[in-house]
């Protein structure tokens, strides 16, 4: 399915082996504005199991973390509302980089310089096994969704623009 190329060790595949949280390492050709779909090609996986990881902040500037699926848009309003805070937008790609120590393209929910809340759409959870970033551009993690709540406290929310 992947193409065996050794990566090295980012923070989060760090974090993942500190807890012994068992993961598939999975490489592509990192295309610029390709995203989830582009990976979703070359892996030949479901574009919905591949998992964006964006980062995102409220009005008063608290980054956050949400996860969708690579194919899907995120209601920021119902976000918002779901968080219980006034407005979330996308951060700035500067800032975004700045909270979680990833290169946009590369963002990883794991291993993040900043400790964020994060926020997963509900419906992630209702597959075996999803695809998300291992902290590097060209690199996806396969992993069982339930770690996505148990390491890291990740709230399931209903936020997919159709």
């Amino acid at each position: 399915m992947s193409k065996a190329k050794h990566v090295s060790e980012t923070p989060a595949t760090q974090l993942l082996k500190q807890h012994k949280i068992a993961f598939t390492e999975h490489t592509y050709d990192y295309v610029d504005h390709g995203g989830a779909a582009e990976s979703a090609r070359q892996l030949q996986v479901d574009p919905h199991a591949v998992i964006k990881t964006l980062i995102m902040e409220d009005q008063k500037g608290a980054p956050l973390i949400i996860l969708m699926h690579g194919d899907r848009e995120v209601s920021t309003k119902n976000l918002a509302r779901q968080a219980g805070v006034k407005k979330i937008a996308p951060c700035a790609i500067e800032v975004a980089q700045r909270h979680s120590g990833y290169q946009v393209g590369g963002t990883s929910p794991f291993g993040t310089r900043k400790k964020m809340p994060v926020w997963l759409e509900e419906t992630i959870l209702a597959y075996d096994k999803i695809y998300l970033n291992g902290g590097r551009r060209g690199y996806l993690l396969g992993i069982a969704p339930g770690v996505l709540t148990q390491l890291l406290g990740a709230k399931p929310v209903s936020v997919a623009l159709e």
